[in-house]
């Protein structure tokens, strides 16, 4: 065999893998029939318009705690979870306890560059275990946005919108730890699960 035949049967070979290795691939992800139904959208973090809140699992009726801010503008904590993928979720609601429309704070993203990057949220937040002296920063996803509820600029009189933001979990005997989100003053919160 000559070499040009050798190399163009190893050309056909690749393309005839490749083909097959897209057919196959299309064939996975077609939802195909009348009888599927779509997958329910995921709260990703991850989007590039923002998450939008929805309601929270693990909410008590009355809040952890309570933090008020400049305007009138009031964090409710409803939870703090331990989850089991090794991280630690807040859920929460943010009002205007106001009379005006209310534009909430830039600050409350904090100052770091990337996250100021992604538009306004609550990246600002941590939690510090006051035993173990270590302060725990928002998680980010793998494009630097945070992991909290974002997109949101302004609230209305009465408007509540349902918040959450997530951090590094801390070692399992540390079930107590310090709030901090910029503007607000600190709180200490007790951690569940």
């Amino acid at each position: 065999m000559s070499i040009r035949f050798t190399a163009k049967a190893r050309r056909g070979m690749v393309a005839l893998t490749v083909a097959a290795g897209l057919a196959v691939g299309v064939a996975g992800c077609g939802g195909g029939g009348s009888g599927d139904k779509k997958p329910q959208a995921s709260a990703s973090a991850s989007k590039d318009d923002g998450s939008k809140p929805s309601a929270q699992e693990g909410q008590s009726d009355s809040p952890l705690a309570e933090l008020k801010g400049s305007d009138g503008l009031l964090l409710q904590i409803t939870s703090a979870q331990r989850d089991s993928g090794g991280f630690v979720t807040v859920n929460g609601n943010l009002k205007n306890d106001g009379a005006k429309d209310l534009v909430v704070p830039s600050a409350l993203s904090g100052n770091e560059t990337e996250i100021i990057r992604n538009g306004r949220s609550l990246g600002g937040a941590t939690l510090i275990d006051p035993q173990g002296k270590k302060r725990y920063y928002v998680l980010r996803d793998t494009d630097g946005r945070p992991l909290t509820t974002t997109g949101f600029s302004t609230l209305k009189p009465g408007e509540n919108v349902a918040v959450f933001m997530q951090f590094p979990a801390p070692p399992a005997n540390v079930s107590e730890m310090d709030f901090q989100l910029p503007t607000f003053p600190a709180a200490g919160l007790k951690i569940s699960g």
